[in-house]
C-alpha cells in the first residue's frame, strides 16, 4: 500500500460524512415540510427547506413512499435514542420520563399527519407499526422503571399503556386550536406520581 492510497481512504470518509448529514437534513426537513403541508407537498417545497436540488432527494429517495418511510423511521430512531440521553442528563428519573414524553407526543401529531398514507397498499408501509412499537416500547419501559425505582412514581405502569393513553390524548391536535393535548399530557404524566 502506498501513502496514495491512504489518501484516498480518508477522501472516502468525509464525503459519507457528508452524504449522511445531507440524508439527516432532507429527512428533517420532509418531516417539517409534512407536518405544515402534508404529505403531498411538493418535492421542490423539501429540497428548498433541505438547501439542496430535487435530484438530491430523488437520489436518496426515488419515490415518495421511500421518503415517508424514511422520514417515519428517522423519527422513531430519534425518539429512541433519546431516552437514554435523557435518563443520562436529566436530574432525575421522571424529569427524564416527561421530557421523553413531551418529544414522543411531537412524533405522533407528525405521524398523525402521516396516517392516510401509512394506511395505504404499499407493503413497505406494513412493517412501520412494528417497527415503531419494537423501538420505543422498551425505551417508554426504562424510563418507566428508572422513576418507579427512584421511587418517583408508582410501579408496574406498562410502556404500552403509557404510549397509547398519549397517542390517544394527541389525537385531533394537529387540527383543533381550542384543543391543548400538550396539557393533558402533563395532567397523565402528574398522574403517575406515587402519592405522598
Amino acid at each position: 500500500m502506498n501513502d496514495g492510497d491512504g489518501g484516498a481512504g480518508q477522501a472516502a470518509r468525509p464525503r459519507r460524512a457528508d452524504a449522511r448529514r445531507n440524508k439527516e437534513a432532507l429527512l428533517e426537513a420532509a418531516a417539517a415540510v409534512f407536518v405544515a403541508s402534508g404529505v403531498e407537498a411538493p418535492v421542490r417545497d423539501i429540497a428548498a427547506r433541505a438547501g439542496v436540488g430535487t435530484a438530491t432527494i430523488y437520489r436518496h429517495f426515488p419515490t415518495r413512499a421511500d421518503l415517508v418511510i424514511a422520514v417515519y423511521r428517522h423519527q422513531v430512531e430519534a425518539c429512541a435514542e433519546a431516552g437514554p440521553a435523557l435518563l443520562a442528563s436529566a436530574p432525575t428519573p421522571y424529569a427524564a420520563l416527561g421530557q421523553w414524553i413531551g418529544l414522543f407526543a411531537d412524533f405522533l401529531v407528525t405521524k398523525h399527519g402521516l396516517a392516510a398514507v401509512l394506511q395505504s397498499d404499499n407493503p413497505g408501509f406494513e412493517t412501520l407499526h412494528t417497527y415503531f412499537l419494537d423501538r420505543l416500547v422498551p425505551v417508554c419501559g426504562e424510563l418507566l422503571d428508572a422513576a418507579a425505582a427512584a421511587g418517583e412514581i408508582r410501579s408496574g405502569i406498562p410502556a404500552y399503556a403509557l404510549m397509547r393513553g398519549v397517542g390517544n390524548l394527541c389525537i385531533g391536535a394537529e387540527s383543533d386550536p381550542r384543543y391543548d393535548a400538550r396539557r393533558l399530557i402533563e395532567l397523565l404524566v402528574a398522574g403517575l406520581r406515587r402519592p405522598e
